[in-house]
């Protein structure tokens, strides 16, 4: 209790025992590619997380490069079924340790967020809802098609495409998936509260971070809080989730706790807290920041109450 385990916790959570955690709250791989971690299928490609001659000049915001949607093979095409197939390999152990009517707030990323709900469903998971969100900086990464045609030498067609651009609209939200642990048949969620301690969900808390209970969230970080992690989120989001479907000494499991805000946010809010985390880089920086919880939070509230 109240720790991190360095190691996989694909395997290390067969351990932990039956209808134990409150809340399961946990930023996943996306299956993307954004990191080496983030790379959850066999099928490599030598350019994968390589950079383009475009890419190293434009500078850290392209430091790494992608697949296309459409990828460069056929194998490629397999990628989101094997994104569904790793989710689905810890998918069953998260339900049986997981409280019945117990929450699970999963950031999965946009493009297999829906795999991911597939897997937790086909594991007995019930998907109640879908956050927004919004993220304070979203980098704009759509090539200007345009300027291709121009380095071909194609100025005709460079002068008909203008304004057209190859890529994404800028991704201002990210998703988070809630499900719920089904509770027994023949009670209610009235009934499941009094037997676990989970299943309702304090809107009065919540209001604490968000303007009005919606589900598009706006908690962002404070000043100097990034840079632990690629991937960082906030830690007062993860307070907001964690007050929204816990109480004071429940206990909050993160599998993929990376630099530990998760365990940050239920360490301040007095729940108890698990975190697992396979890099070893990662987890003592989770460590550092735990073992620095209460200046963090002091910098927390400053700056929100400012």
């Amino acid at each position: 209790m109240n720790k991190i385990i360095h190691g996989d916790s694909i395997t290390g959570i067969k351990e932990i025992p039956d209808n134990y955690a409150h809340l399961i709250l946990s930023d996943i791989p996306y299956g993307i590619g954004a990191e080496d971690w983030d790379v959850l299928h066999e099928n490599k490609n030598s350019a994968y997380l390589g950079s383009s001659p475009g890419q190293e000049k434009a500078g850290a915001i392209f430091k790494k490069r992608g697949k296309p949607i459409n990828g460069w093979s056929e194998a490629d095409r397999e990628i989101p079924k094997q994104y569904y197939e790793w989710c689905a390999t810890w998918a069953s152990e998260w339900l049986r340790v997981l409280k019945p009517g117990g929450s699970v707030f999963i950031f999965a990323g946009r493009r297999y967020s829906h795999r991911c709900i597939s897997a937790l469903e086909d594991a007995g998971f019930s998907f109640k809802d879908m956050f927004s969100w919004m993220r304070q900086r979203a980098p704009h990464r759509a090539q200007r098609v345009s300027i291709v045609y121009e380095r071909r030498g194609d100025l005709e067609n460079s002068k008909k495409w203008d304004g057209w651009r190859v890529g994404n609209l800028r991704p201002t939200f990210e998703p988070v998936l809630w499900l719920t642990k089904p509770y027994k048949i023949g009670t209610t969620i009235a009934d499941n509260v009094l037997a676990h301690g989970v299943g309702a969900f304090n809107e009065g808390a919540f209001l604490k971070y968000e303007k009005s209970p919606d589900n598009v969230l706006s908690s962002g970080f404070v000043s100097g809080e990034t840079g632990q992690h690629p991937t960082q989120k906030p830690i007062r989001l993860m307070q907001a989730l964690i007050e929204l479907t816990t109480q004071e000494g429940q206990i909050v499991l993160d599998p993929f706790c990376g630099s530990g805000s998760t365990l940050i946010a239920a360490k301040s809010l007095g729940r108890k807290y698990i975190g697992f985390e396979a890099n070893v880089k990662y987890a003592k920086v989770a460590e550092e920041r735990l073992k620095n919880e209460k200046s963090i939070q002091s910098s927390l509230f400053l700056q929100s109450s400012s």
